[in-house]
């Protein structure tokens, strides 16, 4: 029984793990839609300088995540092609 268990959570954390750029870049386009919504209601609550600010704070919050993601599935590539 907790063997099977244990593969069970095994197959579902899998799930959860970035594998190649195309699942990466389907995430950042999530994060990217998410951020340019977040930034949609503060232009509605904040309107003027103040709204297009914190919107562009969340644009550049989106944008150094993706290149995070990016940086650590090139890591982990050249980690795992590199022979120990």
């Amino acid at each position: 029984m907790f063997n099977r268990t244990t593969k069970m959570i095994r197959k579902i954390g899998r799930l959860f793990v970035i594998k190649n750029r195309i699942e990466a870049f389907a995430i950042i386009y999530a994060l990217a839609l998410g951020g340019a919504e977040r930034g949609k209601h503060y232009l509605d609550l904040y309107p003027g300088f103040g709204g297009r600010m914190l919107f562009c704070a969340a644009m550049v919050a989106v944008f150094m995540a993706a290149a995070k993601i990016l940086d650590a599935l090139t890591y982990e590539r050249k980690s795992a092609a590199k022979p120990d």
